[in-house]
């Protein structure tokens, strides 16, 4: 491969990747791509199989309160990618409390301005979609 030909080479990479990355979906805060579609969704729970305090929370979330921490119902901003890509100030999210926890814990429900709930118990790591 000769010099010249090496920045048309790149240019040719540069080009697959993003084609590759506009194959996937963007996010136009419309709906769900793909990619974090399936990550989610494949890994759902039933209301039933959450955890004591995580079906407590869902209860306060459906009453609209009272809320025990200060940060409940905060814009969850969603910067791991993990769910699906929406605006801004689509996702809600509330503490699920952890016995034996001084503070809030790792555990969190994450709601949806489309009814959605996702249930995480490792701060963000992951996330169950929630059945209801």
């Amino acid at each position: 491969m000769s010099p010249r030909s090496v920045p048309g080479a790149l240019l040719a990479c540069l080009l697959l990747l993003i084609g590759g990355c506009a194959a996937q979906g963007s996010d136009t805060g419309t709906g769900p791509t793909a990619a974090t579609t399936t990550s989610v969704t494949a890994t759902a729970v039933g209301e039933t199989q959450l955890p004591a305090e995580a079906r407590a929370t869902l209860k306060l979330i459906d009453a609209g309160g009272p809320f025990p921490y200060a940060k409940d119902g905060a814009v969850f901003g969603n910067f791991e990618g993990l769910l699906p890509g929406r605006k801004r100030g689509y996702y809600h999210e509330y503490t699920v409390r952890t016995p034996g926890e001084r503070d809030r814990g790792a555990r969190r429900m994450v709601t949806g301005e489309g009814g959605e709930y996702y249930y995480t118990d490792d701060h963000y790591g992951s996330f169950k979609a929630v059945l209801r």
